[in-house]
């Protein structure tokens, strides 16, 4: 029963990384950028780059800081769903704010037993 939660945990985390990544690039460049030539807030994609090999292979110190690291994101798609005037890109927005809590939320989850036994043992 751990090996599936942990082997699901893993998974939404893969899986929320890189639709965070291709949602990144693709509501900057193409779907609802700030300039209608592209915007280089798709760079904002660049630092979940450096996660991917990490997550790929599971490493609980990679889960702990893109952890981390998706409660930027998360914050950027919870303000500019608030405030954002396109319709399109408040959208995006919200789908940011959602992907970044399923990665967070998957990657403490699948990092809580490792650390759970490190302190108790």
């Amino acid at each position: 029963m751990k090996v599936e939660l942990s082997t699901s945990l893993h998974r939404m985390a893969v899986t929320c990384l890189a639709a965070l990544i291709v949602l990144c690039v693709g509501w900057e460049l193409w779907w609802a950028p700030l300039k209608p030539s592209g915007s280089l807030m798709a760079l904002k994609a660049l630092p979940l780059l450096f996660a991917v090999r990490g997550v790929l292979k599971g490493s609980l110190y990679t889960m702990q800081w893109t952890a981390m690291l998706s409660l930027l994101y998360l914050m950027e798609g919870l303000v500019r769903a608030w405030s954002d005037l396109q319709p399109a890109s408040a959208a995006l927005a919200g789908l940011e704010a959602v992907l970044a809590l399923g990665l967070y939320l998957a990657a403490i989850l699948y990092v809580r037993p490792a650390k759970r036994a490190a302190r108790h043992g």
